[in-house]
């Protein structure tokens, strides 16, 4: 799998620039690099729409900053996972997890989005911030990292691996 090619499905998540220059747009945040996984349980998945917050979970959902206005909420975590290229080669260079609830039947949903930003920029700055997920849900990101791209597993640091262990 060629990590700069966007129609790769999946992490479509490095961009293949390699001219950066000052001028309209400097100090956006390039984004290129991060992708977007969803929790739910057991299973874990890409879902890029999370970039955004239109990630199929959060689609159509009134947030709130209030955990008390939706207590019928069900635990999602969105995982931002930003990669990089090392000596060895591409792997998982940041994965921070982030917390969400949502009543689908309600379409309502408790979330920080300050939270979910600060954790983004945290994937960006090489951090790992997983130690809030249980066990099922760090076996199943671990799983989908392990299985996506077994490679950038392999090329991933220490920390991580044992962060999900």
């Amino acid at each position: 799998m060629d990590i700069f090619d966007s129609k790769s499905g999946g992490f479509t998540i490095m961009s293949g620039k390699t001219d950066v220059h000052g001028g309209f747009g400097q100090g956006v945040l390039d984004l290129s690099a991060v992708s977007s996984v969803i929790i739910d349980g057991d299973k874990a998945y890409i879902d890029m729409g999370a970039l955004h917050a239109k990630s199929a979970v959060e689609k159509g959902i009134k947030w709130t900053t209030n955990k008390e206005e939706v207590p019928n909420g069900k635990p999602y975590w969105v995982v931002w996972v930003t990669v990089d290229r090392n000596e060895s080669g591409p792997y998982y260079a940041g994965v921070t997890a982030c917390y969400m609830e949502i009543d689908r039947e309600a379409r309502r949903g408790y979330k920080i989005l300050a939270d979910h930003v600060n954790r983004m920029d945290y994937s960006m700055k090489r951090r790992i911030m997983v130690s809030e997920l249980n066990d099922t849900e760090k076996a199943a990101l671990k799983k989908l990292l392990m299985e996506h791209n077994p490679t950038m597993w392999e090329n991933s640091s220490e920390e991580l691996k044992q962060a999900l262990a």
